[in-house]
């Protein structure tokens, strides 16, 4: 069989289990998602000995410290992967819901209702608890997943989706309803991005070069978020604790994560006072600082250049600029970030509501770390990615945005003629 044959296959029997768990009952896809959380605690010690195996890889190609432990599962990951199963099978079933209901004139009564997208393909790279979260929200919401995680992570991706599946056919899931493509060959996401008969909706998740290829290839629609250059402002009405503690967790809590911050901007008036102690804390957690001339002039760190306001470091590596005003702020974060998720540190009231009024992203933040964007973080139990996209669903794609609306119309022989 060819690669192109075996992904044509695995769309057909996705297709197929769409079918059946668009009707699929609540009580059996929360059962499924129970059962596959207790298999993944019971199968640790297996799931460890696959991602050894991606880790010694790893090293030997010289992933960095950051990307190895995107990649690594401890006891703590592989229970976190655990009971978010559990959290997504307690949340309600958005399956069903009605909204909008009301009465036309003409007597016919419309509503609105949702329903799963169909079958739901993941790209995604090396974090493989995107596995298990995927799955369960893709099952919870009623549709198939087809799922193509990076070579980095192929052995741990495998035996999390067999158990998984596995363990949601045995509680009455249909049979497919998660599949992952096995292959490490490059070749089978193109093939993947062509199935437009059988995929409705791409999600990936990944560096830059991974979502821009998909982009420019995709016959199916694409939700994604290209890049998470995420800043902190400090304005001049700040609490200077507050600050140091929100810009260190932003930057260093995770930082080889999406929502971490890669750019610290920080009102004039609040610099010479909070930035000194803000940098002391961040170069003791290992941080490397970049700063702009009016920076470099109040504490010690490289100078840094017009690129990296538009970068994603994924690492311990921080560009800091002081601004003379909050539009110069706001202009800034809109300009060079990447609309994922921005925060303000402000005891000013009226600031802070225009900063979340005027700052044009997925996420907005006031007096919080930006590291909380995220499905868990915010109680939708988990997400298969953080949409930038401003079509169809913005932030945390959890299990609302695993589906859509149409319109249920209900009359008594009413007609246009």
């Amino acid at each position: 069989m060819t690669l192109q044959q075996e992904l044509e296959q695995i769309g057909r029997q996705a297709r197929t289990a769409s079918a059946g768990l668009r009707s699929l009952s609540r009580s059996i896809k929360d059962a499924a998602l129970i059962q596959a959380a207790e298999a993944l605690r019971s199968a640790r010690t297996l799931i460890q000995e696959e991602n050894a195996k991606d880790l010694a890889a790893g090293r030997e190609k010289g992933l960095s410290d950051a990307m190895l432990d995107r990649l690594e599962l401890t006891d703590q990951r592989i229970e976190g992967m655990a009971t978010g199963l559990d959290v997504v099978a307690a949340l309600p079933d958005p399956v069903g819901d009605i909204t909008d209901q009301y009465v036309h004139p003409n007597g016919l009564r419309i509503a609105r209702m949702r329903q799963p997208l169909g079958v739901v393909g993941i790209i995604y790279e090396s974090r493989p608890n995107v596995t298990a979260d995927a799955a369960a929200l893709c099952l919870k919401s009623g549709n198939a997943t087809i799922l193509r995680g990076g070579s980095e992570a192929i052995h741990s991706n495998r035996v999390i989706a067999h158990i998984f599946s596995e363990a949601a056919l045995q509680a009455g899931a249909p049979e497919h309803a998660v599949q992952i493509i096995g292959t490490t060959d490059r070749a089978a996401v193109g093939e993947m991005l062509k199935l437009d008969r059988y995929i409705d909706v791409i999600v990936p998740r990944g560096g830059k070069g991974l979502i821009t290829r998909i982009y420019e290839e995709s016959r199916i629609p694409v939700v994604a978020h290209l890049d998470g250059i995420c800043h902190t402002y400090i304005h001049e009405d700040a609490d200077g604790d507050m600050a140091r503690t929100i810009a260190v967790d932003a930057k260093l809590q995770r930082p080889g994560v999406c929502n971490a911050m890669e750019t610290l901007l920080i009102h004039e008036n609040a610099a010479p006072l909070l930035l000194p102690d803000i940098a002391r804390a961040l170069v003791d957690g290992g941080c490397e600082l970049r700063g702009c001339e009016r920076t470099r002039q109040l504490i010690d760190c490289a100078e840094a250049t017009e690129q990296d306001w538009s970068t994603e470091y994924l690492d311990k590596i921080l560009a800091i600029r002081i601004v003379p005003s909050f539009d110069e702020a706001v202009r800034h974060i809109n300009e060079y970030g990447s609309h994922h998720s921005d925060a303000i540190v402000t005891e000013n009231y009226a600031v802070a509501e225009r900063f979340l009024d005027e700052v044009d992203s997925a996420s907005v933040y006031v007096n919080a770390s930006t590291r909380f964007t995220d499905g868990f973080q915010f109680g939708l139990g988990a997400e298969i990615g953080i949409s930038t996209s401003k079509l169809h669903c913005r932030g945390p794609m959890a299990l609302e945005g695993l589906t859509s609306l149409k319109y249920v119309v209900r009359g008594s022989g009413q007609i246009i003629g």
